[in-house]
């Protein structure tokens, strides 16, 4: 007696189309991204931007919204294994209601209005706050590293410019008079028949020099300013220095170790755990309760020093107070950190210094400069176990974790640091979704 199996027939037409509510399982990631950008979000920005009325319909703008935000939860953000997704995958066809955008309608889509999907963070944190996930009680900064779309052998040192420079105008200038020679040499031969085309490989080499003397202007216009800005102010009422040595000039000009990237000129070169790398350091807030970021921001700076007043900005600005508590690494401690939570009453943990295992934390010089490092260093020192520092690495690094690791992202698509910032809003977006949904 032969085993009976169940019908497989691929070539069987349904008499009914089915429900797109039935593509995938009921509570699926899907529906609730596709229904919330539909019932919870304001689109209103995006949908002004449609206001004439001839020409082919385009597609309807909150699917499209609905459509980048669920990929971005499912890890994928390459235009073109979006609409790749649209094609073979039940759960993208869930959302976008068995339409297929092209790539380039979905990059372009992104492109227009990138500025305001950036501002749908703040709506998605509201909806995290009002389903209670948000509590503010404890906060954890923290930054990460991330690729930009820019490599490091596209980048360059000023010393090397100078130098490349040269040679490159000589060689340039090499070929100039070799071609006008060849001209003259080729009227006598051909008469009017042409022969005077710039060969390929001399234009390369004047595109280089035009690319390498931009980058050395800029770097140049950024020593500049930024000598300007450093300029001490005079010492006395006549505008005399005082007398007992003058201050040393600073330098107009760049370092030569100074660089600039060709492909992406806003990013920098930075160092990581695994080497150095083209990118932007990515910086978030972090809430303790339920992993939420409730703040964002993107520099071009290594440094995180900087980054900790602008982050507790943004958390005050998306929700309108500050937390109770922030706990930090070290690379955040500086006096004027710790002067920013003591003004705005955060009861703030901060490292003071790195420590390896089964070694005395670092004591550092105790002077008036440095007193509130110290009383940071004592209060930590007094928690032990129990301190509050303790929270950051078990609120933050898993949602950096999550982000790079389990949906891979680890290098940005777009250039330039506006766009930049405004993509990685996408991403801590895409984040708070993930995290609204399993709270259902």
């Amino acid at each position: 007696m032969s085993k009976t199996f169940r019908c497989w027939d691929v070539d069987q037409i349904w008499l009914l189309p089915p429900s797109v509510q039935d593509l995938v399982p009921a509570g699926h990631m899907a529906h609730f991204v596709r229904d919330t950008v539909r019932e919870g979000l304001d689109l209103s920005a995006i949908m002004a931007c449609y206001e004439e009325e001839r020409g082919y319909p385009p597609y309807h703008p909150a699917m499209m919204v609905a459509l980048l935000l669920y990929a971005y939860t499912q890890g994928i953000y390459s235009s073109r294994r979006i609409a790749k997704g649209c094609e073979e995958r039940l759960d993208f066809a869930a959302v976008t209601g068995l339409q297929h955008p092209d790539f380039r309608t979905i990059s372009d889509f992104r492109t227009r209005h990138l500025a305001t999907l950036a501002d749908l963070f703040v709506q998605v944190l509201k909806l995290c706050q009002q389903a209670g996930l948000v509590k503010l009680g404890h906060v954890a900064l923290d930054g990460t590293k991330i690729k930009a779309n820019a490599g490091l052998n596209k980048a360059m040192s000023y010393g090397r410019m100078k130098r490349a420079e040269a040679e490159l105008a000589a060689q340039v200038q090499d070929w100039l008079t070799q071609t006008a020679e060849a001209d003259q040499r080729e009227d006598r031969q051909f008469g009017e028949r042409r022969g005077d085309e710039m060969p390929d490989w001399m234009a390369d080499k004047q595109k280089r020099l035009a690319k390498i003397r931009t980058a050395k202007a800029a770097l140049e216009a950024e020593a500049h300013a930024k000598a300007q800005a450093a300029e001490p102010a005079p010492d006395t009422a006549d505008g005399k220095p005082k007398p007992g040595g003058q201050s040393k000039p600073r330098r107009a000009e760049p370092d030569d170790k100074a660089q600039r990237n060709f492909t992406d000129p806003d990013s920098r070169v930075m160092p990581t755990r695994s080497g150095f790398i083209q990118g932007y350091n990515a910086q978030a807030a972090v809430d303790g309760a339920q992993q939420i970021i409730v703040a964002h921001t993107l520099a071009n700076t290594s440094s995180d020093q900087g980054q900790l007043a602008p982050l507790l900005d943004a958390i005050k600005a998306n929700l309108r107070r500050n937390p109770d508590e922030a706990s930090a690494d070290a690379g955040y401690c500086s006096q004027a950190n710790l002067r920013t939570l003591i003004r705005r009453r955060i009861a703030g943990y901060i490292a003071t210094g790195r420590q390896r295992h089964g070694t005395k934390a670092p004591v550092g010089k105790r002077t008036s400069r440095s007193r509130l490092v110290e009383r940071m260093r004592t209060k930590l020192k007094r928690g032990g176990y129990r301190s509050r520092y303790r929270l950051r690495k078990q609120i933050v690094e898993p949602v950096f974790g999550q982000i790079k690791q389990a949906r891979g992202f680890r290098q940005f698509l777009l250039r330039g640091l506006e766009q930049v910032r405004c993509e990685w809003a996408l991403i801590c977006t895409a984040h708070n979704l993930t995290k609204l949904a399993r709270s259902r």
